[in-house]
């Protein structure tokens, strides 16, 4: 989503991930031993010696401890929709896996043990695992008896990696512009390629205010227009959106394309002119800021010189990089660079959910996940996006994603 469609919402993903300092580290119960606490998920010590010429590090799976169940995808089996969920988001990575972009993207893949042929078998093996076992417990016991682990070195050399999350935003908007309506989002331009570089900056494209678009070389690309000049913004940010039109439609727009520059934090922005404290910052203390002082978009927004074009799916949810929809809580970002596209992965992390009074809590979790986007604030070994969904609760969520966790992809292990 973050980035979708042809490449990716590319920003798709997080603002926070700039913004957010104060990280807690992965705690375990109370109860757990040493060795189940959190240095059993790092890359092991006699890993690290050589890793500056490594990317992901073969090893063993997870054993999971008593009393600290955090190796296991509890909820897999919890909940009606979840296995379905993750069956769907296999067949849509099985599905990538069959093209000409994936077969060459594999085939200059760095990690050598890594093929195309291997992430098919193993998700297609996984996937039988899914339909045939009954618990978390049972699904962790076959992983462990006939797959092996690549975890990523992260940015710390042992395993660390920060996770933030991103969602489709809903939002109203209008084909049209009208005195309510009148923020919009662009068509890429179809002589894009052509432009001088470097690019014009955001600023030189639509003006402090948002509305200058029509002065330059935007004019007669508008794609729909927005009440809220953060909207088109955030739009951005994520890389898709649903849209609720005037007509009493719903539509939704997805990345299509951008200008060469690299995301540039507004948070970040409001921390160093002294606005808002950088420690503790989220994406819900940042909307509060703008909403209160409305004005300061047109001197924030415009510091961001990256610029995102989008294109009309007609309903389609968001999709990835890869070019297949996203799956809630199912589909990760990664540095398509470095990781591989379409695999299998678990993720573990503390991740926020809603509890019955509406209030967030944070968990540590474990999830199976496909890797199938990327983003432009997404950059290392040791970044993840999350893909929490569509909507106000998932946008809550994800504003205020952001941990240290680790990361490590499945493979069936080798033919002797």
């Amino acid at each position: 989503m973050t980035k979708k469609l042809v490449f990716i919402s590319i920003s798709l993903t997080v603002i926070l991930s700039v913004f957010l300092i104060r990280i807690q580290p992965l705690g375990h119960l109370a109860l757990s031993p040493p060795e189940c606490r959190v240095k059993k998920w790092d890359v092991p010590v006699a890993d690290q010696i050589n890793i500056p010429n490594q990317l992901l590090i073969q090893r063993l799976p997870i054993t999971c401890c008593q009393d600290d169940l955090s190796c296991l995808d509890e909820v897999i089996y919890e909940e009606k929709l979840s296995k379905k969920s993750l069956i769907v988001a296999i067949d849509r990575s099985l599905q990538y896996l069959q093209t000409d972009k994936a077969t060459k993207a594999y085939q200059k893949y760095q990690v050598a043990d890594i093929t195309r042929d291997r992430v098919i078998n193993s998700l297609k093996r996984f996937r039988e695992l899914i339909l045939t076992t009954n618990s978390a417990t049972e699904l962790h016991a076959a992983i462990e008896k006939e797959f092996v682990f690549y975890q990523s070195v992260g940015k710390d050399q042992k395993g660390g990696v920060l996770f933030t999350a991103y969602y489709e935003p809903l939002y109203f908007a209008s084909r049209f512009p009208t005195s309510e309506y009148r923020y919009p989002v662009y068509r890429l331009p179809p002589d894009l390629k052509s432009w001088n570089r470097p690019h014009p900056t955001r600023l030189d494209l639509e003006g402090a205010d948002g509305l200058q678009g029509t002065k330059g070389k935007l004019r007669g690309l508008e794609l729909f227009w927005f009440r809220d000049r953060l909207e088109p913004y955030l739009a951005q940010i994520q890389g898709s959106a649903r849209l609720q039109l005037t007509d009493g439609n719903q539509t939704t727009i997805g990345y299509a394309g951008d200008t060469a520059y690299n995301y540039k934090s507004i948070g970040r922005e409001l921390a160093n002119d002294g606005k808002l404290p950088l420690e503790g910052m989220t994406m819900p203390i940042i909307l509060d800021y703008f909403h209160k002082h409305p004005q300061a978009l047109n001197i924030y927004i415009p510091r961001d010189p990256s610029f995102v074009f989008f294109q009309e799916n007609h309903g389609e949810p968001a999709q990835g990089s890869i070019n297949v929809p996203l799956t809630a809580e199912r589909s990760i970002a990664t540095d398509k660079s470095l990781m591989p596209p379409g695999a299998l992965a678990l993720i573990r992390a503390a991740i926020p959910f809603a509890k019955t009074n509406n209030q967030l809590e944070h968990r540590i979790v474990s999830r199976y996940v496909l890797d199938q986007d990327t983003g432009g604030a997404i950059q290392g070994a040791g970044r993840v996006d999350y893909f929490l969904g569509t909507g106000k609760l998932a946008g809550d969520r994800a504003g205020v994603t952001v941990s240290n966790g680790q990361l490590y992809y499945l493979l069936l292990q080798p033919k002797n």
